[in-house]
């Protein structure tokens, strides 16, 4: 079945199948297959001919983000499932992939800001992407926080203890890394907010930044430059792996 959607955002920004295919380096042959007969490129693909086009890649291909997630954060899973490796930088909450259920509901429902029946939806997608990290061939995560994301309470101290006994346990695990930056460290660059990268099998790397209000995918490679000079800042703040692991578990037993 034809992409109507795709080919009307094609000629309403004058491209055509070889124009497109060339912005997004593929064959014109695949960018024409993606019009007439429904073709679904890859996540990255995806992202970058919605750049083009000046649309939400959901908006071309509707089917790929039927998921929970908000909108604007839908292709980022997809991009989580394809990597070989994921660095994440947090200052203030353990990264999504590595939350529990109740420390995801407590950050999403505080304030009373979200309707609780998006909490809930928002929660049950984000426990789905965490299946990545049990797959067979998982990526190689590395997380980075703040000594404060162990310490400030999320939720009540249940929650917390919960949390924190999660962490300890997945930190023991050959692909997955938490390293903490101690409280005493001074002002350092990560502080100007979080960030995450993500590296490709094809060794692209792309980023992912979000706010208050919402997310974005990053894929300029002065952008992508930029943010990997900030990783080695704050990994250099960060001790070593095996004293944080050791601090995760003196503060969890703080909660318990």
């Amino acid at each position: 079945m034809a992409n109507e959607a795709l080919r009307v955002a094609m000629a309403t920004k004058g491209e055509t199948a070889e124009s497109l295919a060339e912005k997004v380096h593929v064959d014109p042959k695949t960018a024409g297959r993606w019009v007439a007969s429904g073709r679904i490129p890859h996540a990255r693909t995806r992202v970058a001919v919605a750049a083009v086009l000046g649309k939400d890649a959901a908006e071309l291909w509707p089917e790929p983000y039927r998921r929970r997630d908000r909108p604007w954060f839908r292709p980022w899973p997809e991009l989580e499932q394809a990597a070989i490796s994921i660095r994440s930088y947090q200052p203030l909450l353990v990264p999504g992939l590595l939350q529990t259920e109740a420390y995801a509901r407590a950050v999403l429902g505080t304030g009373g800001l979200v309707p609780q029946a998006e909490v809930e939806e928002v929660v049950a997608g984000r426990l789905a992407r965490q299946a990545v990290l049990s797959a067979e061939a998982p990526p190689q995560l590395v997380a980075v926080i703040d000594e404060v994301v162990l310490r400030r309470v999320v939720g009540d101290r249940a929650v917390m203890a919960g949390q924190l006994a999660r962490l300890a346990a997945l930190v023991e695990l050959e692909h997955v890394q938490v390293r903490v930056i101690p409280a005493e460290s001074p002002w350092h660059t990560g502080l100007a907010g979080p960030f995450v990268l993500a590296r490709l099998p094809d060794g692209t790397e792309l980023a992912y930044l979000d706010n208050q209000l919402h997310g974005q995918i990053v894929s300029d490679p002065v952008d992508i430059a930029n943010l990997g000079r900030r990783w080695e800042s704050v990994t250099g703040e960060a001790l070593p792996r095996r004293r944080s692991i050791e601090l995760i578990r003196e503060v969890a037993k703080s909660w318990s």
